[in-house]
């Protein structure tokens, strides 16, 4: 009797801070069943918890359903050598699922509720709205990008997003944002990229609190800022009922459909995207293509390169300032996030290497592939649009491109050059 206590006490003490509590009632009973067997220590077991959890949250069923299709054969059943098998065979298993492409056939994604709960707010607050890209790196060809912090907390509902885990469920709208912008500043004889979009989306909220309003103000203000306005929603209104800036860009973040219905909840489709950017470019405004995070999945290879050709059927190259691509970056914040709430999303059903600033992302020889193949899909634009990496170490620059520039400064001005040789032909 004491053994069966001292037993249960133990695996209570394993199972406190890992995802087991989270699990269905089944999966747990399963999970039970293989600690009283293999004795797993509170790192193997809270790995096996992780396990469970992605492969419910993939789609797969859990670990009970996902093993019964093919059982672990151990004859022994007990012991260190039995568990040691049992552990090897595992993660082999699962390495081999992330490492192939995923599919979204017969998948239906789903977010937490929460996103929908969202309480705006018009705040004063002590924080500054103006500061670097948070992912600036010398470890990385980084643009040396500038942000404006206009709005904290998203609309939308994107599995991959970090905004999830830096902001609460509230919306906050800086109220005396007029005036902090009039308090950058800026030098008049060096262009600088700034953008809105880092910590919401830059059009969704419209013009609430006249936010557009000093924000257009501001870019009038500094013709020599490049004031792009980052997108996954259609809400152009303002851009077409008024005079806009020749320095400000709008852009938009794209994805294949798919993509779109099963990883970026709550955003518009990816043909109401293009539909908003060519009435923004018909205006007369600048806009711009964001390929970030391309998704490796089965059917990418087709996907990506379609939207590409949609692209260079349905704009003109002077109207386009730029395009970029970049792939799934993780940081253990999201993804412990995106465990505990436990929505249908196959965003972690990848092959995870860490990057030069400790993330976790695809492998050096998935992203070239996938970059190399975008931007050969775009080859009659290559000398008419400025194309460029985010976020990404130079050899992954060289095994795209051919090239890297030498520096981030030389990158930075490398990308104004070209937007403002259109911007001011």
């Amino acid at each position: 009797m004491q053994r069966q206590i001292d037993w249960q006490a133990k695996f209570s003490a394993v199972c406190e801070h890992t995802l087991y509590p989270l699990l269905p009632e089944p999966e747990q009973e399963f999970l039970y069943r293989l600690f009283d067997r293999y004795h797993f220590t509170f790192q193997e077991f809270r790995q096996l918890a992780e396990i469970a959890r992605d492969l419910q949250m993939w789609g797969e069923g859990g670990l009970q359903s996902w093993l019964s299709r093919d059982p672990i054969d151990d004859e022994q059943g007990r012991g260190r050598n039995a568990k040691e098998r049992f552990w090897n065979e595992l993660n082999r298993r699962i390495h081999r699922l992330k490492a192939q492409p995923k599919t979204y056939r017969g998948f239906h994604g789903s977010v937490p509720e929460k996103v929908t709960q969202a309480k705006l707010v018009d705040q004063k607050t002590p924080k500054k709205i103006f500061g670097w890209c948070p992912v600036a790196s010398e470890k990385t060809v980084c643009c040396n990008l500038r942000t404006i912090d206009a709005v904290e907390t998203c609309a939308f509902g994107c599995s991959y997003c970090t905004i999830q885990t830096f902001y609460s469920d509230r919306v906050v709208f800086d109220a005396d944002l007029r005036e902090k912008l009039k308090s950058i500043e800026i030098d008049p004889t060096q262009r600088i990229h700034i953008t809105t979009g880092q910590s919401s989306d830059s059009l969704v909220w419209g013009n609430r609190n006249g936010m557009l309003d000093a924000l257009m103000e501001f870019a009038w203000q500094h013709p020599n800022v490049l004031l792009e306005f980052k997108t996954k929603s259609a809400n152009i209104r303002y851009f077409l009922e008024n005079e806009i800036p020749p320095n400000v860009q709008c852009t938009w973040s794209l994805n294949p459909q798919v993509i779109v219905e099963n990883e970026e909840h709550y955003t518009v489709s990816l043909e109401k995207r293009l539909e908003a950017a060519e009435k923004v470019a018909q205006k007369g405004v600048k806009v711009g293509f964001h390929f970030h995070p391309m998704i490796y999945y089965d059917e990418w290879e087709t996907a990506y390169p379609n939207i590409a050709r949609e692209i260079v059927r349905r704009f003109d190259p002077q109207a386009v300032l730029f395009i970029s691509m970049g792939s799934v970056t993780m940081i253990k914040p999201v993804m412990r996030q995106i465990r505990q709430s436990g929505f249908k999303t196959k965003i972690l059903q990848m092959e995870l290497v860490p990057d030069p600033h400790g993330k976790w992302t695809y492998p050096d020889a998935i992203k070239i592939r996938m970059f190399r193949t975008m931007y050969q899909a775009f080859s009659e634009w290559h000398e008419k649009v400025f194309f460029y990496l985010c976020m990404e170490k130079a050899a992954i620059w060289q095994g795209t491109f051919g090239r890297v520039f030498p520096n981030n400064d030389a990158f930075e001005q490398a990308l104004l050059n070209a937007a403002f040789a259109k911007i001011n032909p």
